[in-house]
């Protein structure tokens, strides 16, 4: 998809989220709104200054409380754009995110973010003991599992919880580990690894093509 939105506008959107001006960011994501679908507003506006934020916190030029206020405003502003009750909103398939046995919060929060504002329902499960998760992808009817890790021993935790679930579920996994060995999520009996934000949303629309 072709970006719609100058690269000034990402600019000014960026560093209005970057300093909590959720005014400012407010009426970009307004001014591209109008005559146009709000996913691609959304695509063209947030999900590409989220991206931003967060290689700028992995090189060390945005604070933690930058990348969670920033991805904390753009999904209040999409919910505003986009209410939840919204016949637009994509209710399915049914989707989770949990962090295995490490308390490493800011890859989930960014994955989270960028669904949401893509138009998903995301139920996030927060930092969850593997032994757990089986039962509550259970419970919750979870098509669409995806799971963060930032230790190797929670990596290796990621196989027996993928052992355990239904077989039609889909397991996604991302986290450093993920990054160094590009055959890792194939061990632990994952379908997919996604190494940015955007990449989580690519995988979900690959899963959810392939089961159409």
């Amino acid at each position: 998809m072709p970006d719609l939105a100058p690269h000034s506008t990402q600019d000014a959107f960026r560093e209005a989220l970057l300093t909590t001006n959720r005014v400012a960011a407010a009426r970009l994501l307004a001014a591209r709104a109008p005559g146009q679908d709000p996913f691609d507003a959304v695509e063209n506006l947030v999900i590409p200054a989220l991206e931003r934020i967060g290689a700028d916190w992995e090189r060390g030029d945005a604070a933690l409380a930058q990348v969670y206020m920033a991805g904390l405003i753009c999904e209040e502003l999409v919910d505003e754009l986009l209410p939840p009750t919204s016949h637009l909103r994509q209710d399915t398939p049914r989707l989770a995110i949990a962090v295995v046995d490490d308390f490493h919060m800011l890859g989930k929060r960014l994955v989270y973010s960028v669904l949401r504002a893509a138009g998903y329902s995301v139920l996030d499960y927060g930092r969850v003991e593997p032994a757990e998760l089986p039962g509550m992808v259970r419970r919750d009817g979870v098509e669409i599992l995806l799971l963060s890790a930032l230790m190797l021993p929670a990596v290796l935790k990621i196989k027996d919880v993928v052992a355990a679930l239904p077989p039609e579920v889909r397991v996604a996994v991302g986290g450093a580990p993920f990054r160094f060995d590009d055959r890792l999520y194939l061990e632990v009996g994952a379908h997919a690894v996604g190494r940015t934000a955007s990449d989580a949303l690519s995988i979900v629309r690959t899963f959810v093509e392939a089961a159409a």
